[in-house]
């Protein structure tokens, strides 16, 4: 069967429209020793039933959360979804669209932007949110990116408690700019305050701390902020959306930009993608803002109607003036995000929050019962552990997969110094029997 359905009628109409008296005449222009000169090598195709059976076969192969126990984090979470997410998401009006070049066309979209933004605003006690970015690490890069706009300072100071992929996405975006990236150490599995207090600069743009952090622990953002303001300086937050469901928003610890990775909302892990980059910041900065903004108006005749409000990117004739080069959002992720929060309101989010500080802490006292220990014990969480072992990391992530659990993160990769150690994510879907199963697989 050929899925190419261009007949060689087609074909040859084509070929004269554009004046070429055949395929070889039309790639005459591409070099002959980068020409193939053989087909390719790849397998004759299949009818449809032997291809849908072939595709069984490969996807078998695949072994999901669906089969496993997830006690996988790391900035990727498995939470329930409730149905309505994926019914209204995969309407075709929805599943369809990319993004509104002429904007106000698409009124049903840009209402799904300003609804999410307007939930986004609530969620975090922030003043202004973009219609999305990317995801979690360029919402932080692009923040990073707007701190050094805003203040007109030259240094980055970044913990080394944010997520390390995410430390990764912001040395790259500043590796070409007059910039200086610098990170402050821990200090018992907390970003170190005593640091701030003494070694800031006075060229400094801003501090970027991650709470809860990437071993699991709950920062003293406000703290953190009160020494950055106190130095002329910014406070970036990168939080996690579900924890903000008991814990103090970024906006009432007088943060200044606030980011996250949109996934825990309503978004399967999926392979790692694609995902959704939160972006929210005091109104004062709101022309700084990367990306777009969706606003409320009314139209000639006094209906509701939407607009892009902000669009300060290049393809909008803004060039060198434009904040980014960030040129689209993740509108259908935005879109499963709005239903996620509005399906699941106040209440919803606040319960599955606490289930999973609640499993969390049950699985401390788990392990603790087992002879077994928190790498930093003193230290707050909210639903990640970092749990210290008493065999090879990988020895134990063997034995967990052969019970089909995936027992969590070697952290040690990305920190050395923990190479002892596992960072587990307890969600709200974890039983008390699999977080048992876990712990025996564990001691």
């Amino acid at each position: 069967m050929d899925y190419v359905q261009i007949t060689p009628a087609q074909r040859e109409q084509m070929l004269k429209a554009v004046g070429a008296a055949s395929m070889e005449d039309l790639l005459r222009q591409v070099p002959d020793e980068l020409r193939l000169h053989r087909p390719l090598d790849i397998p004759s195709p299949l009818d449809e039933l032997s291809l849908r059976s072939h595709l069984g076969d490969l996807s078998s192969k695949n072994r999901s959360t669906d089969c496993q126990v997830c006690f996988l984090g790391a900035g990727a979470y498995d939470h329930f979804i409730p149905a309505v997410v994926d019914d209204l998401a995969m309407k075709g009006e929805f599943l369809t669209a990319y993004t509104p070049y002429q904007a106000e066309a698409s009124q049903g979209s840009l209402q799904a932007f300003f609804e999410y933004q307007t939930m986004i605003c609530q969620l975090t006690g922030m003043e202004v949110s973009n219609a999305s970015l990317y995801e979690g690490a360029t919402a932080l890069a692009e923040a990073a990116m707007m701190a050094l706009n805003v203040t007109g300072k030259r240094e980055i100071v970044v913990s080394r408690g944010v997520h390390p992929h995410y430390r990764q996405v912001l040395r790259t975006y500043l590796s070409d700019l007059p910039a200086i990236y610098s990170e402050v150490p821990l200090k018992n599995g907390l970003t170190d305050s005593q640091y701030l207090e003494t070694e800031l600069e006075e060229d400094t743009a801003a501090v970027i701390v991650q709470s809860p952090n990437f071993l699991g622990h709950i920062e003293r953002v406000d703290t953190i902020g009160k020494f950055a303001h106190a130095n002329g300086s910014l406070c970036i937050q990168s939080f996690n959306p579900i924890s903000l469901g008991i814990l103090k928003r970024p906006g009432q610890l007088e943060v200044d930009i606030a980011t996250a990775e949109g996934q825990p909302l309503g978004i399967p892990l999926q392979f790692g993608g694609p995902y959704l980059g939160i972006f929210t910041c005091k109104s004062q900065f709101v022309r700084k803002m990367p990306g777009r903004l969706v606003g409320q108006t009314v139209d000639t005749e006094g209906r509701r109607a939407f607009c892009l409000t902000l669009q300060t990117r290049e393809q909008h004739i803004r060039r060198e003036k434009a904040t980014s080069n960030v040129c689209t959002n993740q509108g259908l992720l935005a879109l499963r995000a709005s239903v996620y929060l509005a399906a699941m309101g106040p209440k919803g989010l606040r319960q599955a929050a606490q289930l999973c500080y609640n499993k969390a802490q049950y699985m401390a006292a788990r392990l603790q019962a087992a002879g077994l220990s928190l790498k930093y014990p003193a230290a707050p969480f909210f639903n990640e552990l970092c749990v210290q072992l008493k065999r090879p990391v990988d020895e134990i992530i063997r034995q967990a997969h052969a019970q089909h659990i995936l027992p969590g993160y070697p952290i040690g990769k990305d920190y050395p110094e923990l190479s002892d150690c596992l960072l587990v994510a307890v969600t709200e879907k974890r039983t008390r029997a699999e977080i048992d199963r876990l712990v025996e697989v564990l001691k």
